[in-house]
């Protein structure tokens, strides 16, 4: 007798709505500054070897001037006339220019591990007075290793499972290439992303032994499919509004998808709910400290079963903006 099980083999966020470089390399060097995000999550707490995921980014333009905009001097704080990015007639799409970033991940579930290592490429178009398009790239190692010390098959000291061989101890390890690309449709007050991650399929083998690998069917990777598209709407002079939408394709798993919406005061404070379709909900906060620190937190609640044997998942995140000219104190153009 046997089982089969289908789950997402990227981890989840709740949070990308703070990052969304994380699932869209087009996002890279999008803003005027160098943009570092950190993030830990533990997602169903109480539930033993749940998961845990930790990632770092970083994203930066490569030129140091996307605006045709007079500054004091090249390092100055407080440039001549007003921010670009702001007021009505003032906006300024950001000229034609590149950006680069990095992605660090680590995802532990149990005796399974999940890491993975990136490089973005980006290039932003100004394809009208108002409007950017950015395609991106980036390419990189995910490694998948098992902890088979922690591997328990129930039949006694002499069992093995013949997917990792006759292994007791020890860690498993299988390194693949990983590539992913992305496109960024961006303006004022909007935003609309398609992305494929993980998009080299590859046959998984744990075992180094062909005769044991041709006894077992190998797991897989498979590409996920993220739609994105958010609008911020201007309800006062203090505050902001931000609905967006994910939807998520991994076959052959059922189409799936996020509604979020975030209200920020005086580009200060926010707060943010979301609906994960058929699992669960979300509240955020975050606080913008200043133009070069700000910090965010999420609680989810799961409507599935796991909520009676979890208290639910936490995940917070910590930003920095480095070279932040305009002292901004949001992204503008990625919420």
């Amino acid at each position: 007798m046997y089982a089969q099980l289908k789950a997402q083999q990227l981890p989840y966020f709740t949070q990308y709505v703070l990052n969304n470089f994380l699932l869209n390399p087009a996002v890279a060097g999008i803003d005027n500054y160098t943009d570092i995000k950190a993030s830990h999550r533990i997602q169903w707490l109480g539930l033993q070897d749940a998961p845990v995921t930790t990632y770092l980014t970083v994203s930066a333009p490569t030129v140091r001037k996307l605006y045709d905009v007079d500054r004091e001097t090249p390092t100055s704080v407080y440039p001549h006339g007003r921010n670009p990015m702001l007021g009505g007639d003032a906006y300024q799409p950001p000229d034609a220019h590149s950006g680069i970033g990095f992605t660090v991940m680590n995802d532990a579930t149990g005796p399974l591990n999940h890491f993975s290592a990136n490089v973005a490429y980006a290039y932003h178009l100004k394809i009208t007075d108002e409007t950017n398009l950015s395609l991106g790239l980036s390419a990189g190692i995910t490694q998948l290793s098992i902890d088979a010390s922690k591997l328990n098959f129930g039949g006694g000291g002499d069992s093995y499972d013949p997917a990792i061989g006759n292994v007791k101890d020890g860690i498993l390890n299988k390194i693949n290439p990983d590539l992913n690309a992305g496109l960024w449709l961006y303006s004022k007050n909007y935003f609309v992303g398609l992305s494929a991650l993980q998009i080299l399929p590859d046959k998984l083998y744990f075992s180094s032994s062909s005769s044991q690998n041709q006894l077992v069917t190998p797991g897989k990777l498979f590409p996920h499919l993220f739609a994105q598209a958010g609008y911020k709407m201007n309800l006062d002079e203090d505050i902001t509004f931000l609905p967006s939408i994910m939807v998520r394709y991994i076959n052959p798993l059922p189409t799936s998808f996020d509604i979020n919406a975030k209200v920020e005061y005086q580009n200060m404070i926010w707060a943010g709910a979301s609906y994960r379709y058929q699992n669960g909900f979300a509240a955020m906060l975050g606080f913008n400290i200043n133009y070069c620190v700000n910090i965010g937190y999420s609680y989810d609640y799961s409507t599935s079963a796991l909520n009676a044997v979890s208290s639910g998942s936490h995940e917070i995140l910590v930003g920095f903006l480095i070279g932040n000219k305009y002292n901004d104190y949001y992204p503008h153009h990625a919420w």
